[in-house]
């Protein structure tokens, strides 16, 4: 496969990812601002998926119509929906003989229906919950469109190599984001329903509920968004799939490439595994999460170099 088009599948992966997890955390963050509209803050997912300075962020972190307006339309958002969703589609454009016909109508009917003009005037004046529901579905759409059309190829490992990366950067920099709020301490106490829209916005509340019956504790909700090898979204669960996928990769005629990502893959494959929630918080749940990232993107820039051309 040409690097071109391996890099246009994977990026295209990545972006509806970001795309999806985006629009989750928003409609989490939204449902909960009804629940306490005087002191809820849209701070914290800001902070994760925009380039907003802080004083721009304190200008809007209390108007929600505002902050949706923001990450779902806005031109000047790299990370908005609308801007997410056209990277997509044109790196879906650039690629069309190596992607099914169902899937680039998919994609192309998302585009068009974030590039609505109802769109802006649904989020203003109707309720934002059933707008981004309509948004989410077009992800779960997507899914399903390349889970039972796509060939399962070279292609396919680029988009689950994509997937699978952004995943767990979305992961670990919501469960950053969410403890930093908490000083990072596992053992301080809050409301429960701080970790129930925490776990909602990774879709683990169903799971939590099933796998924990203690109730609801920091160390618990750390545990299943790191370590829990049931949970699609846990890190652990995205890396062994970058194992899976990367293996399948491995030819004659790019040994060098194949031998560092599956090094880089298996070092923080075997730091995860061989982890557990009582070392975290002994290390720092942020130091924690900061080697993990670190450990994450050199698995994507050794991935551009080696297999996308990129210097």
């Amino acid at each position: 496969m040409l690097s071109r088009v391996a890099d246009s599948l994977y990026w295209m992966s990545r972006y509806i990812e970001r795309t999806d997890s985006t629009l989750r955390t928003l409609m989490i963050n939204h449902l909960s601002a009804q629940d306490n509209p005087e002191e809820f803050t849209w701070r914290p997912l800001l902070r994760i998926f925009s380039n907003m300075d802080d004083h721009a962020i304190t200008g809007i972190e209390h108007n929600g119509r505002e902050v949706l307006q923001y990450m779902v339309l806005s031109r000047d958002n790299p990370n908005s929906v609308s801007n997410m969703v056209t990277q997509a589609r044109e790196n879906a454009r650039a690629v069309q003989d190596n992607i099914t016909k169902e899937l680039w109508q998919c994609l192309n009917e998302f585009y068009h229906v974030v590039r609505d003009p109802r769109l802006k005037q649904a989020l203003q004046y109707d309720d934002p919950a059933t707008v981004l529901d309509t948004l989410i579905r077009q992800c779960m759409l997507y899914y399903g469109t390349t889970d039972i059309t796509m060939f399962r190829g070279e292609g396919l490992c680029f988009m689950n190599l994509g997937k699978y990366l952004e995943r767990a950067i979305q992961s670990a920099d919501i469960l950053d984001i969410k403890f930093s709020d908490l000083s990072y301490d596992l053992d301080k106490t809050t409301d429960t329903t701080y970790w129930k829209h925490l776990l909602k916005s990774v879709s683990g509340y169903a799971l939590y509920l099933k796998r924990y019956r203690s109730g609801f504790e920091a160390r618990n909700v750390v545990d299943q968004v790191l370590f829990n090898n049931d949970f699609p979204r846990s890190i652990l669960y995205s890396i062994n799939q970058l194992h899976r996928y990367s293996s399948r990769l491995k030819n004659d005629q790019n040994t060098e490439g194949y031998s560092k990502i599956d090094f880089l893959i298996g070092k923080l494959r075997s730091k995860l595994q061989y982890s557990n929630v009582d070392s975290v918080s002994r290390i720092g749940l942020h130091h924690y999460l900061n080697e993990i990232t670190t450990d994450i993107y050199a698995i994507g820039n050794t991935l551009n170099q080696h297999y996308f051309a990129y210097s």
